[in-house]
């Protein structure tokens, strides 16, 4: 009887974030390709783009005109997805339709004056400066009485949605607490009160002393393939000292999360020579006024290539009506990552 090898088996693995399991099939990453392939992008590399709406002293689509910004420029989102100015409502008919108002604001965060420079080609002085504007964002949004949730988010790269390449995020704060934050909330919740101690720490230092699916580390931040990743190439970053949120950070933790934030971009962009796309966020405790021990900051990328800067992962059949698949191991991603 052939004696079961979870890296070459198929086997499920369990994401304690969330309490779903994913399906790994290490054997498919052998199988020939014949489907669908898509160019690399030929996107011209400049620092500043007369058409582009982010660029400094451009005018948006609205007819605003964006400062003429040095550094970081941050923005109510002109098209944002919530308003404060939602009126509250519900509707509810026999526990069968159900829907509420809800309230919030998007804000867009150009990390760079700069056109061309994406987090991978900046410099950790001027990512450091992004990392402290998400840091003030969520303080002073978080502060608000009607936001009980701030979600810090990228999108890079057509492939990902990102409608315009000028290097930029989002944040969206609003009242209620979303789908994938409130699985990770119950989870470590659960876990705190059984263990006192958080869900990611022991996660951590296991990972730390294993080795096998780190990619980079320094004093304070690690970036890692995470045992039960669904992305080809996808990484958390995770504090080393059990931190709640961005406003906890130390001086030294702030330097040290942007380290890493740029390595991991850097390492991306070199696995098939090409701009990585990604989308990411970071996930840290609600802003509901009460204290959440249990909550452990924490950065999510996920990325769709799989085989090549023209091949990437679909979500579809399967994924779609059954639940998340991947073949490549997450212990061989993160040798690519870690040895790139």
């Amino acid at each position: 009887m052939e004696k079961f090898n979870i890296n070459t088996n198929t086997h499920r693995r369990l994401n304690i974030l969330t309490g779903e399991w994913v399906l790994v099939s290490p054997h498919r990453f052998k199988r020939p390709w014949q489907g669908k392939t898509e160019q690399a992008p030929k996107t011209a590399v400049t620092s500043y783009d007369k058409k582009c709406y982010l660029c400094p002293g451009n005018v948006r689509v609205n007819g605003v005109k964006s400062e003429d910004y040095k550094d970081v420029y941050i923005f109510t989102n002109d098209f944002g997805a919530l308003s404060l100015e939602t009126p509250v409502g519900e509707l509810e008919e026999n526990n069968l339709l159900m829907a509420e108002s809800e309230k919030g604001i998007c804000k867009v965060i150009c990390f760079s004056p700069n056109h061309g420079a994406q987090l991978g080609h900046m410099h950790v002085a001027d990512i450091l400066k992004v990392v402290k504007a998400w840091k003030k964002e969520y303080r002073e949004l978080g502060a608000m009485p009607e936001i009980n949730h701030v979600q810090i988010f990228e999108n890079k790269g057509e492939m990902m949605g990102c409608s315009n390449p000028h290097p930029h995020g989002q944040i969206w704060a609003q009242h209620s607490i979303p789908n994938e934050v409130l699985k990770e909330q119950q989870q470590q919740l659960a876990y705190f009160k059984l263990k006192g101690a958080t869900l990611l720490a022991d996660y951590l230092k296991l990972e730390l002393k294993k080795q096998e699916r780190i990619v980079f580390e320094n004093s304070t931040f690690a970036v890692l393939v995470p045992f039960w990743a669904i992305w080809p190439y996808e990484t958390i970053i995770i504090s080393k000292r059990a931190i709640s949120n961005l406003t906890e950070l130390t001086p030294n933790e702030e330097q040290g999360f942007a380290e890493c934030i740029k390595v991991l971009a850097a390492k991306y962009d070199k696995v098939f020579d090409t701009p990585f796309p990604y989308s990411s966020g970071i996930h840290q405790c609600p802003t509901d006024g009460r204290k959440h021990p249990e909550w452990h900051l924490h950065m999510h990328f996920y990325p769709p290539l799989l085989r090549s800067a023209m091949v990437k992962k679909f979500m579809v059949g399967y994924e779609m009506m059954a639940g998340p698949q991947r073949d490549i191991t997450p212990e061989s991603a993160a040798k690519i990552l870690r040895e790139v």
